[in-house]
């Protein structure tokens, strides 16, 4: 192939070969660039309803447009033209063993805000491996491939390494056939089941796992071994180092429920635990299991750690602002989840406006997640029925009703009981709510958007400040007139990030105060915030 030209593509070297075809480096003679050419099997040329289709499908992957995902630029005869990435793999990467943690946490991240923005478009990776990974010189990940697992339509496994198997095909057409590769396919890609995009969840779980483990999480002698220790092999959590930081544990745990319906459901989650991870990166060793029969009564550790966590991660949302303060003298008391069940270190705790209840995301024994209620003159929680995977609540002002996210939905329900209602759909994935007394819901999503609290079509409240290179916008909390609020800007540069003060009525926004934590308004004039995990107040008018 070496000096054949496809189309106006002159090939000048073989990069490699695998299960999806042979990709080559390739002259753009028109516009004098360096490209990837992956030529695809020959059996797909000789059929003209596959070639339709991929030829369909390819045009829409090829308008994925994000910094984190090799393009696609065009297809020529069987022939895919790609961005040329150069770099090691992360396959390549991970072979000396395993990669420092903040490495890893920083690769991850990116990884996974490639696979978020796909979602989005409801494109599907559903072949998600280092070898499908590239880190440039400069540190930025690109994942490739994206999208071929499903477009691609190749039911014969070349022969090759059994663990990097190739991707075989389309599940949505072709009920029964095994699509993926075998050592980093999901459970229910290894079943031969349709697969959505918590296959991917899954794979980016294996490929983080390997990442810090320094080797194969699943192996066999053939395809067929590889796949049965996929589906019934006992995970080795000794495997991970002991510095891990609970939260990424914790995450790993989520990503690598073999239960499809346990399993994390939105990749989104886990690009805020890892962006929370790096901004805070002093390790949090994981919390050892105490008997019932040994268990203080005077705390509970999973609500302590989600409150800790809460600081270090920027949420600090267990606090609520009252207009009158109440008068009485300091209040202590005992917290204690049932046995097994796990508070979300993510979603901190809340307690309600009038200081009665409190409301935590928790995952039970069974890996069952929800909303929790405890009344603070009982001494058990509570879950809330018809909450099932709910997380980031917020009261409302009066302490009557519970917004939160779940399934890609905000929704409410009411703190006495019922089944909850959907207020909207959400596009993308979202860092915190809030709700003021005039039924006005805010959130963020990346930017801030804003719904009536009896549900509607979420519009956007504020734009993203390019010139202050703001990516993302969190954490919104009311102040008590009900219409001023503050929030968390992030800005891809660090000295950008920090409080900001905006309004229902205007799109201005100003800064507050520098800085990686929210705040929250606290009586009788306080801004309550985080700053190198201690809770700080600051005066505030």
């Amino acid at each position: 192939m070496i000096g054949q030209t496809i189309a106006h593509y002159k090939i000048t070297a073989e990069l490699g070969k695998g299960g999806m075809g042979e990709v080559y480096r390739a002259t753009d003679l028109k516009l004098g660039r360096d490209v990837a050419l992956k030529i695809l099997p020959e059996s797909f040329a000789k059929d003209p309803e596959r070639m339709a289709r991929f030829q369909r499908e390819a045009h829409v992957l090829a308008a994925l447009n994000h910094p984190n995902i090799a393009a696609i630029y065009g297809v020529e005869e069987r022939a895919l033209v790609m961005e040329l990435v150069e770099g090691p793999t992360l396959a390549d990467r991970a072979k000396p063993g395993p990669i420092p943690l903040e490495q890893t946490l920083r690769v991850a991240k990116q990884i996974a805000e490639a696979l978020e923005y796909a979602h989005d478009k409801n494109v599907v990776h559903r072949d998600l491996k280092p070898a499908n990974v590239k880190v440039t010189p400069e540190g930025a990940v690109k994942v490739l491939d994206f999208g071929l697992a499903k477009i691609a339509d190749d039911p014969q496994p070349p022969p090759g390494d059994p663990e990097n198997s190739p991707t075989l095909t389309m599940a949505a057409t072709k009920m029964g056939v095994i699509i993926g590769t075998a050592a980093y396919m999901a459970p229910e890609q290894a079943s031969g089941l349709a697969v959505d995009k918590r296959a991917d969840i899954w794979s980016f779980g294996v490929v983080l796992w390997e990442m810090l483990a320094g080797g194969r999480m699943f192996s066999g002698q053939t395809v067929s071994h590889t796949l049965a220790a996929v589906l019934t092999k006992d995970l080795n959590w000794d495997e991970i180092p002991g510095s891990t930081p609970a939260p990424i544990r914790h995450l790993l745990r989520r990503c690598l429920e073999r239960e499809v319906k346990n399993r994390l459901r939105d990749i989104g989650e886990a690009r805020v635990t890892l962006e929370e991870q790096l901004a805070h990166p002093a390790k949090q060793p994981e919390a050892k299991p105490v008997s019932s029969a040994a268990r203080p009564r005077w705390a509970l550790a999973a609500v302590v750690c989600a409150v800790a966590a809460s600081i270090a991660a920027a949420s600090i949302s267990f606090v609520h602002f009252r207009e009158k303060p109440l008068e009485g003298s300091a209040v202590r008391f005992s917290l204690f989840l049932p046995t097994g069940t796990v508070a979300e270190p993510w979603s901190p705790p809340v307690i309600s406006p009038d200081g009665k209840m409190l409301v935590i995301s928790a995952t039970a024994a069974g890996g069952k997640r929800g909303l929790w209620l405890r009344s603070m003159d009982t001494e058990s929680f509570q879950m809330l029925e018809g909450t099932d995977n709910g997380f980031f609540p917020f009261w409302s002002p009066d302490s009557r009703h519970i917004g939160f996210f779940a399934d890609r939905k905000l929704k409410k329900v009411d703190a006495r009981g019922g089944a909850p209602l959907t207020l909207c759909e959400l596009s993308s994935a979202v860092s915190g709510g809030a709700w003021n007394r005039d039924g006005v819901i805010v959130f963020g999503s990346p930017n801030l958007q804003r719904v009536p609290a009896g549900g509607g079509e979420p519009k956007p409240l504020l734009k993203l400040d390019k010139p202050r290179q703001e990516i993302r916008q969190l954490w919104p909390s009311f102040l008590p007139d009900g219409n001023h609020f503050v929030y968390l800007s992030q800005s891809t540069t660090p000295e950008k990030t920090g409080i900001y003060l905006g309004s229902l009525d205007s799109e201005q926004s100003r800064l507050l105060m520098p800085g990686d934590s929210n705040a929250i308004y606290a009586a009788p004039g306080f801004l309550l915030f985080g700053r190198q995990q201690t809770l700080l107040a600051r005066a505030f008018d």
